[in-house]
């Protein structure tokens, strides 16, 4: 008599691998990811059908923990929301925020990445622009959205920057001058 996939079961292994992925990165094979999460990787193949579909949910499970843990970071807070855009830098690239950066740095910038999430640069963009101008926007009213865009953009690129050079103290200043021109004055001297 065949078994019948269990729910919770399932979830419990796509958690733990979720986990090894941010950890570790994507796997060559199934053999890491099955060790971790304390089963064998026909038992991987049994639940999730294949390496790939496997890797994919894991990524989307890894994606929605980045998802919420960065949102509470840029939540509105009783302060300019500079301040809460410095501290989300700082989480950003911290040692919390270390996990997400590498692995979907991976999952940007390698070609088994791209294949596993083929929208995910434009994902990558898109979820953000929401949470951003929800903060911009009482303190820049029409000016929010060309403000969440170049935010945006800033933030990428000094990731990119950061990743690339290995330089955090130079990228960190460069994200507090953009943060300097972003404040209130600043940012009334920059638009037309």
């Amino acid at each position: 008599m065949p078994r019948h996939p269990q729910p919770e079961i399932r979830a419990r292994l796509l958690d733990a691998c979720a986990d090894h992925l941010l950890a570790h990165g994507l796997p060559a094979n199934l053999t890491a990811l099955a060790t971790s999460a304390g089963t064998s990787p026909r038992m991987l193949i049994y639940h999730f059908g294949t390496r790939e579909r496997l890797l994919r949910e894991a990524l989307q499970q890894a994606r929605t923990r980045q998802l919420a843990f960065f949102r509470e970071a840029l939540a509105l807070r009783d302060e300019p929301y500079t301040r809460t855009l410095e501290r989300a830098w700082r989480t950003l690239t911290g040692p919390e925020g270390a996990p997400f950066l590498r692995l979907f740095g991976m999952v940007h910038g390698t070609p088994e990445g791209a294949a596993l999430w083929p929208d995910f640069r434009e994902a990558a963009t898109t979820d953000w622009l929401g949470v951003l101008e929800e903060g911009l926007r009482p303190e820049h009213g029409e000016a929010a959205p060309a403000l969440v865009t170049a935010t945006l953009a800033v933030v990428r690129g000094l990731l990119l920057d950061r990743d690339a050079t290995g330089d955090d103290g130079r990228t960190d200043a460069a994200f507090a001058a953009f943060l300097r021109l972003l404040g209130p004055d600043g940012a009334r001297r920059a638009m037309p």
